[in-house]
This record gives structure tokens, sequence and C-alpha cells, in this order.
């Protein structure tokens, strides 16, 4: 059976090594004489590249299947090991072979090894869409990496949500070979903190527990300070930082955001005080599924910008009142967002908050830049008919909003619930990535009538939040920023 799949790779394999010979020796009669002859080798160059790519994760399926049948293989020679330490030495002599033979570490042995028996023993349609090239091998280690800790059932589920169009409730908006690993990560983090068997209110309250800031030398005289924090303690902190730095920029500040967030951070751990720092209200949105809020369920809230959050976290956020977080109900029949707290009736304000909420970053492929920082845009201008709607609105960020409107690059049409996508100086198209709201969990029990959803249950018991004095954390940092003179004084 493997020698049979690994052959039907090594076939697919020679397909695309054929095609890439076809398009580099294309014959002069196939090019049209009325094309524009530069554009049509751009074109090809970048068909060469796609078909590369598709090369790529072909033949890392093909090292899959032969790293995986060599682990097979030297595990039925090898005699049966008397004891826990012969196993683990004839474990070692397979990855030292492997990693001999490859050329790379043996922790990088041990790992291809590891991945390689996971795709071909419980990830049927990730190794699938690696062998016919719709995925990339950085795709199908993340798919392994999010579904490890999951029982069997759990990882199908995972696995059928991004790569099988006709589970329920498939990914919205583009396939994962269309998205950068990195955005893929995310998205399929975001599923399984949803889809966790174990409570994320257990596992948040575990993780609480480890929270630290740690220290570590570089060099040039530099150094690296981390904190490992409850999410939306780093959310206010790197959001209110955000703004202040933007607040600063100007044609005299030579600074660029980085340096100044770096700046204005280390000034406010230090102690020290800023001279004309304007302290804009930075504003988090967290999306609460409505009977969450009610303590009903337990199923995560979502934080700008992170991702999935406890609902004990949402709650605690929203009955503090916090005012660097803004609260966004989501419908109970679908999960699309129900109503956002309001702290303005300017219509520019709410569209604003609609965009972060529709993108959640910005549109364009591959960018993880959060909302806060990005510019809403007219997709269609003003001056050609353009109105200011939802529909005709996107939120790039400063680097992609200038490549939007400095070279050919364009958005395409949006919806009010799909961001816009984006076509090429050369025609291509690209999907923008799109966020996936589910319908949210029921309660186990009628607590209330549906018709009446304002009636709250008073038996209902909060989770405990694990770290119950964030708020008093949160005050104090919004307390010491409002005490920094502003550009006014």
């Amino acid at each position: 059976m493997e020698d049979r799949a690994a052959a039907e790779v090594l076939e697919a394999i020679k397909a695309s090594v054929a095609a890439l010979s076809v398009l580099v020796h294309r014959p002069p009669e196939t090019i049209s004489p009325d094309a524009d002859p530069l554009r049509q080798q751009a074109d090809v160059w970048l068909d060469i590249l796609a078909e590369a790519a598709r090369l790529q994760a072909k033949t890392a399926a093909l090292t899959v299947r032969g790293a995986a049948g060599f682990n097979c293989a030297a595990q039925a020679i090898a005699p049966q090991a008397a004891s826990p330490q012969e196993h683990t030495a004839q474990e070692m002599a397979v990855v030292a072979e492997v990693a001999c033979l490859l050329t790379v570490g043996e922790r990088a042995a041990a790992a291809l090894l590891a991945e390689s028996r996971e795709l071909t023993t419980a990830l049927p349609l990730t190794l699938a869409a690696l062998e016919d090239g719709s995925i990339s091998w950085q795709h199908a280690r993340v798919m392994v990496d999010e579904t490890a800790n999951l029982d069997p059932a759990g990882a199908a589920a995972l696995e059928a949500h991004f790569l099988d169009p006709e589970t329920v409730h498939p990914a919205q908006g583009c396939p994962p070979g269309e998205m950068v690993p990195s955005r893929f990560r995310t998205k399929a983090r975001t599923w399984r903190e949803r889809h966790h068997p174990e409570s994320i209110e257990v596992r948040h309250a575990r993780s609480a527990l480890d929270r630290r800031v740690e220290y570590a030398a570089d060099r040039d005289g530099m150094a690296w300070l981390s904190a490992y924090l409850p999410a939306d303690q780093v959310a206010g902190i790197w959001d209110r930082i955000t703004s202040t730095a933007r607040a600063l920029q100007a044609p005299s500040e030579s600074r660029t955001l980085t340096q100044l967030r770096a700046d204005i951070a280390a000034t406010l751990l230090l102690g020290g005080t800023a001279e004309d720092i304007p302290v804009p209200a930075a504003k988090v949105l967290v999306t609460v599924p409505v009977f969450a809020l009610m303590g009903l369920t337990d199923e995560p809230a979502t934080l700008d910008g992170y991702g999935p959050i406890p609902p004990s976290m949402a709650r605690r956020l929203i009955a503090d009142g916090a005012d660097s977080f803004h609260r966004v109900l989501t419908d109970p029949r679908d999960g699309a967002p129900l109503e956002i707290g309001r702290t303005s009736y300017r219509i520019p304000t709410s569209m604003r908050q609609w965009l972060r909420l529709r993108d959640g970053k910005c549109p364009f492929p591959g960018c993880n830049n959060h909302s806060l920082d990005n510019e809403a845009d007219h997709l269609l201008a003003w001056t050609h008919g353009g109105t200011t709607g939802i529909t005709n609105l996107g939120q790039p960020c400063p680097k992609h909003h200038k490549l939007r409107h400095t070279t050919a690059w364009k958005p395409t049409q949006a919806t009010k619930n799909k961001p816009p996508g984006w076509t090429s100086p050369t025609g291509r198209h690209y999907q923008s990535e799109q966020q996936d709201w589910e319908p949210p969990h029921w309660p186990d029990e009628k607590l209330f009538d549906i018709h009446n959803p304002g009636i709250h249950n008073p038996g209902a018991q909060l989770s405990p939040d694990p770290f119950p004095d964030r708020h008093k954390l949160l005050r104090m940092q919004q307390s010491q920023m409002s005490r920094l003179p502003t550009a006014d004084s």
C-alpha cells in the first residue's frame, strides 16, 4: 500500500517536472503576436514559480512517505527491545540514520520522523493535499502542530474543517494553501480553541500560573525583555503603546513606529516621565457570545488581534468597565456580530468598528497588521462615484494602503461580511482571509424564553477567573498613562 502511494506521488512529481519543462521551453508559436511580450514573459515566470511551489510540496510528500516507511521497516527489523532503555536506543539509531542521510541535525531528523508518522497515520486529508501540491510543507507542519494533543475525532474534525469542502461548516474565505503558513496557523489555532474537548477556562487557569517576565542578553549591547501574561493585559498594553506612538508621529519625528513603541514602553517600565506624549484612548474589541456573557455557556470570546479568550476574562473586562475594551455581542443564531457597544453616535466611528469586526486585520493576503493600526479606504474612490458604505470600504495597513495608491495593485469588491480581495498588476486575483463566524453553543437547558433573551438566569454560575486581580493592574496602567503630560500641557 505504501509502495503504491509513493509511486503515485513520484508520478505526480514527474508530471510537474514535465509541466515546468514545457513552461521553460515554450514554443514561439504559442505566444500571441498581439500581446505585450514583456507581460507574457512575466506571466510565464509566475507560472514557473507556481508550478515549482507545487513540485516542492509533492517532493515534501515523498520525503514524508520515505521517512515513515523507513521508520516502519526499521522497527520491523529491530529485535524485540528487552527494556525501555533498549527501545530508546533503537529509536536513537533510526534518528541518527535519517540525520546522516539528509545532512541535518538529529533534532530536525526526529521532528521529521514524528511529523511523518502523524501525517501517514492520522492526517490523511493533509497528506493528500500535500501530495497534490495544494498546500506546502509548512502548512502540513502547522496541521500537525495544531492537532497535537487532540483525540482522533478532534484531529479529524479540525482537518476536515479546512480541507474538506463537504464537511459541516467548512472554513470561510481562501483555502489553507492560499494563506501564508503563519496566517493559517492563526485560523487553525482559533478553531482548535473553540472546539477543544477541554474547556478554555480550565486550560487558561493552568496556563495563568506560568505567567512570567524573561530577560535574555543579545549582541551589540542589546537585550530582550519578554512577558508571558493573560491576553487581555497584553492586548491592552500593546494597543495603548501603539496608539500613543502613532500620536507622536509627525514630520519632525525621526523615530519609526517600532522605535517609538520601544521608547514609550521603556519610559513607563522604568517609572520615568515623558514629555509631550498625547494619550489617546485605545479601543480593543471584545466579541462575546450572548450566552457566554450571561454565564450560560463556557464558549470562548474573541479578543481583537489575538483570538479566543476565556469567557470569564471577557465578562470581567466588561463588568469592570475597563475603558480600553469595547464590547461586541454576537447573535446566538449564527454567530454574526449583533450589537456594538457605543460610546459615540458618529457614523464614521461605527463603520470603522464594523470594518474591524469584518476583517480582523489588514485584508491584504498574508498581512498580520492588526485592525487598530489600519486605515479606512474607499474601494471605489469617492470622486468616481463610490459611496461611504461597508461594502465599499476596506481597512488596509499603511504599507498596503500606500501600495494600493502608488502601484497597479487594486482591491476587489467587498460585502457586508467578506473583506475585499486583491488583483495584482499581472491580473492575478488573490483572496483575502475571512472571519470564521460560528453559531454559538446553546445552553443544555432552556433557562429562558428564546423569544425574550433579555431574561437573565439568576442561578447561572460564572466560571472563576484564574487571575481575578488583572483588572486592578489594567486600571493602574491606565492611571499611569493618564498622568503623562499631553501635547497641550
